[in-house]
């Protein structure tokens, strides 16, 4: 989960590709880390955020969304970036939150990122499951996705599925859908857990560390606070509908496999050390 620390608000105006058409600015607000946030050439609208020993940097959304499909370009802090985590996800507020995880945990030169994913239905997450990827994220931009409609949520690398978490509310699991959540980013330091379990730390000589981001879309039911209601609900349209029913197809399932089968490295639905009375109920059902 990121940092949601507040410092003073550096106005940034900024062109991201969005249904919304907007700037960074009308998108997003950062939320710490004031000049560690930077527009770098507004004409190919990169966002950077930077950690130093004195802070690391985010932003969050203006909107809140309930249901959706949110990407990201996101490009990672490259060489030595041990005890530093790049979070992406998607957060409502207060004891209860819900939310939805992308953290990307960094490791020696050399060594891969591990993408951690989680999530929380009600305040209680414990929900991991870990990736190395089949690329060098710091070398490309590579797309991260959410999709989350009322069946599902969807994490997807470069349009390829990594993980489904369905709605099992059946069988007496909360899912994520009554709260509205705002997209969240931020780079800092996590060195008493985030590479090898806290044992390798941040090598603050390497710093700064930075990571970049572009191409912001949000295909998503904008939450209106004061009505308590949806653009979805209120008849908002969109350029494509279709994650309101999404689903896996053959061709997806068969990648998500091959993703589950050569890299994952750590699911919580395997982990009976963690779970001797059992693995959580939704673990039972699968995700295909």
């Amino acid at each position: 989960m990121g940092c949601h620390c507040c410092f003073n608000i550096l106005v940034i105006v900024m062109l991201m590709s969005s249904v919304h058409g907007g700037s960074f600015y009308q998108e997003f607000q950062p939320t710490f880390g004031d000049s560690r946030v930077k527009v770098l050439g507004a004409g190919d609208g990169v966002l950077s955020l930077t950690l130093d020993k004195a802070s690391g940097s985010g932003f969050q959304s203006k909107n809140q969304y309930l249901f959706g499909r949110i990407d990201m370009q996101l490009k990672l802090v490259a060489g030595n970036s041990a005890g530093t985590v790049t979070a992406y996800y998607l957060s409502s507020q207060g004891p209860t939150h819900d939310e939805i995880d992308f953290e990307f945990l960094g490791n020696v030169s050399g060594q891969p990122y591990t993408l951690h994913t989680n999530v929380f239905t009600q305040g209680t997450g414990n929900r991991e499951q870990q990736f190395h990827l089949w690329f060098d994220p710091t070398v490309n931009f590579h797309t991260y996705t959410i999709v989350w409609n009322p069946r599902l949520i969807m994490f997807t690398v470069d349009n390829t599925p990594i993980r489904v978490f369905r709605n099992h509310e059946a069988i007496g699991i909360p899912f994520p859908k009554n709260q509205p959540m705002r997209i969240y980013s931020s780079l800092w330091n996590a060195d008493d857990w985030a590479t090898q379990g806290g044992r390798v730390k941040t090598d603050w000589s390497k710093a700064p560390f930075t990571a970049y981001y572009k191409n912001f879309n949000a295909n998503a039911c904008v939450w209106d606070g004061r009505s308590s209601s949806s653009s979805c609900q209120s008849g908002g349209g969109f350029r494509d509908a279709a994650w309101q029913g999404v689903d896996l197809d053959a061709s997806s399932r068969r990648r998500l496999r091959w993703v589950q089968r050569y890299h994952m490295i750590y699911n919580y639905c395997t982990d009976l050390r963690r779970f001797p009375q059992g693995v959580p109920p939704e673990c039972k059902r699968g995700s295909l």
